[in-house]
């Protein structure tokens, strides 16, 4: 495994950048359910392609594939807004360990790879999201991991790589390769069929709630996580904690290889509860793994956060993950 380890210094600067997308404008959705106000319930939506059809069948599926040539994820862009906005919009909640720590079994693949064999270690439960933005038809790019679940079909990223935000709308055109290498997908590619995100992201854009779940479609009769096995999910977990952080950081071989930073968590700040790494991924690791007790010969651990942003002097954070990550696993871990 390729490692960038960083010591841990001082808290970092409160300019942060956002390291997949925002949409520029909040664009009404036929597609979005109706928000709550409250920030840590969830809604879910269907997948659909660029021009609005329903990703609700495996042919439909396919044509998402087939839309993902190697050029287009090669071209593939991450948009970096301006700041970091937690509770800027006076949701009065944020997340809060509101009991013991928790975890869910990661689970190993039962099907027999016959892709290629890359030639450093990474993680097959870890890859990269592909989507189109819907308002301005572009291709953007994030990090994502496969979620052990009952469905043994889903896929645990940041909010923003599946919803706008502020009052938007869904993506589009989603899918997920797990370990994509420098074009290569030597696991296939899984359309999403179902997402879901808090309401804190929905209408406010607050990064607390910057998590999302996808339910992905089977590739040709396998399901994601018997190809790939998949991670496990930790709440209520200590703000200083031992993490493996995976992704694609595009100021990493260009997003082109998979990449991991080692370290100790710790809490943004004593009015911030999220916690923070200083690994310096850039754009494309949105979304990509925090994984408590990550194992080196299987590539699994659990995920205990994902990579949400930025700051300038090279601070990723994520959200801390409380009971209402765990209540959105189970909202959508049965989901097939």
């Amino acid at each position: 495994m390729r490692l960038l380890r960083r010591a841990l210094i001082s808290t970092a600067t409160t300019t942060a950048l956002l390291i997949g997308f925002l949409g520029t404008a909040a664009q009404a959705a036929t597609d979005s359910a109706t928000a709550s106000k409250d920030p840590s319930t969830t809604v879910a939506s269907e997948a659909r392609s660029s021009d609005g059809v329903l990703v609700d069948s495996p042919p439909a599926a396919r044509t998402v594939d087939e839309y993902w040539t190697e050029e287009r994820m090669r071209n593939a862009i991450p948009v970096t807004p301006p700041t970091d906005r937690v509770g800027r919009f006076g949701t009065g909640k944020s997340p809060g360990s509101d009991g013991p720590a928790g975890t869910t079994a990661p689970a190993a693949p039962t099907i027999e790879s016959d892709g290629f064999s890359p030639t450093i270690t990474e993680s097959d439960a870890t890859g990269k999201v592909f989507f189109t933005q819907p308002g301005d038809g572009r291709d953007y790019v994030c990090s994502a991991s496969a979620l052990n679940s009952d469905s043994k079909q889903m896929v645990i990223t940041a909010g923003h790589c599946v919803h706008e935000g502020r009052g938007g709308t869904w993506m589009r055109n989603w899918t997920y390769v797990p370990r994509y290498r420098n074009g290569n997908r030597p696991l296939g590619t899984f359309a999403a069929k179902e997402y879901r995100t808090f309401n804190g992201w929905i209408n406010n854009s607050d990064f607390n709630w910057d998590v999302a779940m996808v339910t992905t479609h089977p590739l040709n009769g396998r399901k994601l996580v018997n190809v790939t096995g998949g991670h496990g999910l930790g709440w209520n977990f200590s703000r200083s904690e031992n993490v493996t952080v995976l992704g694609y950081p595009g100021n990493r071989d260009n997003g082109q290889v998979q990449w991991s930073c080692v370290g100790r968590t710790e809490r943004v700040s004593l009015t911030d509860g999220r916690i923070q790494l200083n690994c310096n991924f850039g754009g494309g690791s949105s979304g990509g793994p925090w994984l408590h007790g990550f194992n080196d010969s299987t590539g699994r651990g659990s995920v205990i956060g994902v990579t949400s942003t930025v700051t300038g002097s090279g601070w990723n954070r994520s959200p801390y993950f409380d009971n209402s990550v765990k209540s959105m696993f189970d909202a959508q871990g049965g989901r097939t």
